[in-house]
């Protein structure tokens, strides 16, 4: 950017050469294999994030090794295997950087700095079962990620729902303000939360269940379909969105 705006003041350039200079340096090409769009945290308040499970493990290494040269912001890995995890550290030098890595989540967050611990607001995060706690972990590190404190209850379903209340009384005690609420088989979760609380719910169909069940469908639909005002749904296994959704909520104010 510098070198643009010395080029424009020596007369180099006109102002529309600038301009769109500028704009194609917000892309970062790497190697032909990805083009970062390095603003977008500007632009929308969270950065860009890599999906790892398509991505050749060689190209992968080379968007972490071009991204880190060329960008002070942390760098999201999603759905990124234990297997793959390893190596990168042994391929990157896991005494060049920080490595966060959640295993049950499978997101691995690389930083220059350590992350300060100031927190802007509180966001709760639950799960119908144990099951869906993979996804709703997702969705935890992307909220604290993002300078939100998360509260979680996990394992608090329809099938037990007693154990909801107190819960959700806390939460909302707290001062919460969004849910995640994160549900396979029939994702009756999201619909019960939002008939008890005045904030968004961000529903999570998660692909736990069998039968007509399998893969998430039906608690997609399910939530979809919810009668309870008050509910978004992200796609299904989607806790990195549901996160960023949760985040970009709080920060509109």
């Amino acid at each position: 950017m510098k070198d643009i705006l010395e080029k424009l003041v020596e007369g180099e350039i006109n102002i529309d050469e600038a301009e769109n200079l500028l704009k194609a340096d917000n892309i970062l090409e790497f190697d032909d294999i990805a083009k970062f769009d390095i603003k977008r945290n500007e632009r929308t308040g969270f950065p860009e994030a890599v999906f790892s499970p398509s991505k050749d493990y060689g190209d992968l290494l080379v968007i972490i090794e071009k991204y880190l040269e060329n960008n002070d912001d942390d760098l999201i890995i999603t759905k990124l295997s234990q297997e793959r995890y390893e190596k990168i550290l042994e391929d990157v030098g896991k005494d060049s950087f920080i490595f966060d890595y959640n295993a049950r989540a499978q997101i691995l967050v690389i930083r220059k700095q350590p992350k300060t611990n100031e927190k802007t607001a509180k966001i709760g995060i639950i799960t119908a079962g144990t099951s869906d706690i993979n996804i709703a972990e997702e969705a935890r590190v992307i909220v604290e990620e993002g300078g939100c404190e998360a509260i979680t209850s996990y394992d608090i379903g329809v099938a037990g729902i007693h154990r909801l209340f107190p819960q959700i009384a806390y939460m909302v005690k707290e001062g919460v303000r969004a849910f995640i609420v994160c549900a396979g088989m029939e994702g009756a979760l999201p619909s019960v939360v939002a008939g008890l609380v005045d904030v968004p719910v961000i529903g999570v169909p998660t692909s736990v269940g069998y039968g007509v069940g399998e893969g998430g469908r039906v608690a997609l639909d399910a939530m979809l379909q919810s009668c309870a005002p008050g509910i978004a749904v992200v796609n299904i296994d989607n806790g990195f969105g549901a996160g960023v959704f949760a985040l970009t909520i709080v920060n509109s104010d």
